[in-house]
């Protein structure tokens, strides 16, 4: 395994102290995450937990007419499969891969025996979970009070903050289905960012230039997720 392929890339992984690693690593499988994968849908009972490496997975509510909005975005600071270990087994969101790339799997139930051992991990998730929370609180506040550029900004960020690059391959079309918007406001918001010289995109690529300027121009949001993020899950490993 080379330094690229490791879970310890996945933050939340890399934070377990060397017991704990050293008793879910051997179970953790490599898997690709092509983009547009579901790796659960509404009321589906998940089999296995997720935990992204180079990907990038939407968490998103679908109504019933097919139209969706993003709730919450999971890259390698976290877990896709909250409900399992918080007792609620199944969820009424779906998710969806955003940006295409590789995570690790653990079997549900060797996630959940883990869990109720009650120690480092559990506290690690349980944190992790509030700042998802958090996150999905605000992702609502944002779409409901602030302009769709300020949305735009938000989401580009929270996602390049999560793969670790200035650069995603994205469409217009599936940007306006996590924002919950038309196709046309987005193609609007983007072209007011690329105009400022702050984003370059072509042909489903989307590569920030001037990423103070993006976070100059973002809304409140975004600032409130990352510090509650940076609150509760610190770079240092858990004692």
């Amino acid at each position: 395994m080379t330094d690229l392929d490791s879970p310890r890339q996945n933050h939340l992984l890399d934070a377990l102290p060397a017991p704990e690693r050293a008793r879910l690593f051997p179970h953790l499988e490599l898997i690709d995450m092509p983009l547009g994968l579901s790796v659960c849908e509404p009321g589906m009972r998940m089999q296995h937990v997720y935990f992204p490496t180079t990907c990038i997975v939407s968490l998103l509510y679908v109504l019933e007419d097919g139209a969706s909005a993003e709730i919450a975005v999971v890259g390698n600071e976290g877990i896709v499969g909250v409900s399992l270990f918080m007792g609620g087994e199944t969820t009424t969101s779906r998710a969806v891969v955003q940006g295409a790339g590789h995570a690790y799997r653990l079997r549900a139930q060797l996630l959940k025996d883990a869990f109720f051992l009650a120690g480092p991990l559990q506290e690690l998730l349980l944190r992790y979970t509030q700042a998802l929370i958090t996150q999905t609180a605000q992702t609502a506040v944002c779409n409901r009070h602030h302009k769709l550029d300020a949305q735009l900004c938000r989401w580009l960020l929270l996602s390049l903050d999560r793969v670790g690059s200035n650069e995603l391959l994205m469409t217009q079309e599936l940007i306006a289905n996590m924002l919950g918007v038309r196709r046309e406001g987005v193609t609007e918001a983007a072209g007011n960012l690329q105009r400022a010289g702050l984003i370059h995109y072509s042909r489903g690529k989307i590569t920030v230039v001037d990423r103070p300027g993006l976070e100059a121009r973002v809304c409140e949001c975004y600032k409130v997720v990352k510090a509650e993020f940076d609150r509760l899950l610190p770079d240092n490993h858990i004692p």
